[in-house]
């Protein structure tokens, strides 16, 4: 996931006009994604960040957590929840903010947190001290990240909660039966079409 991150930000640095019309094209946005079917941008836009700062940041976070999530689950369940987080994550995005537009994978990434915490919260038995240390650190980064979204207005803390939430479901229950996988994917799915299909909805009522 670092390498296709760091790829695609430096296809967006070839030149301005390059960087123009990959984010017109691909970013998050409501109108485009609910009212023009444009799907695909739930997506990309997870590959796509706004400067150099946003991706070290982002890379940085995944590489401290990815490799403690990919030691704990299957291949298959850490980008299983690595993209459904992305997803739910855009998702709670579009509907917060109907107008605006996102870039980033602060959803996915966060819910690769969510589901480190998962998976701690069903073993806290068989962890016990580590447990309660990792739920220590756990919340000080929750509130770190808090701070830092409110007083920087261009944070979208809406797509942080949403991947948070997503990945934290899909740890519990995969650490509690790796078998869970398929139908914590599926249940999402359905659950994000079911929100989908209101949002034109919602859209025309706004306009």
């Amino acid at each position: 996931m670092i390498i296709l991150n760091s790829l695609m930000f430096l296809s967006t640095t070839i030149s301005n006009e390059v960087t123009e019309s990959i984010y017109n094209t691909a970013a998050l946005n409501g109108y485009y994604v609910v009212l023009q079917g444009e799907l695909y941008r739930l997506f990309s836009s997870m590959f796509l960040h706004s400067d150099i700062t946003h991706i070290m940041m982002n890379m940085l976070s995944l590489f401290m957590v990815g490799r403690m999530v990919e030691r704990l689950f299957r291949a298959g369940a850490y980008i299983g929840i690595y993209f459904m987080s992305g997803l739910v994550g855009a998702f709670v995005s579009i509907y917060m903010h109907p107008i605006g537009w996102a870039v980033g994978a602060s959803g996915a990434i966060f819910g690769i947190f969510g589901a480190l915490a998962g998976f701690a919260f069903v073993h806290r038995q068989r962890m016990q001290a580590e447990f309660m240390s990792f739920m220590r650190s756990f919340g000080l980064i929750l509130v770190i990240n808090f701070v830092i979204g409110v007083a920087v207005p261009s944070i979208d803390m809406s797509a942080h909660i949403g991947g948070l939430f997503a990945g934290l479901v899909g740890g519990f229950l995969i650490a509690k039966n790796a078998n869970n996988l398929w139908a914590y994917l599926v249940v999402s799915i359905l659950i994000l079409v079911g929100v989908y299909s209101y949002l034109p909805s919602l859209y025309v009522s706004l306009s």
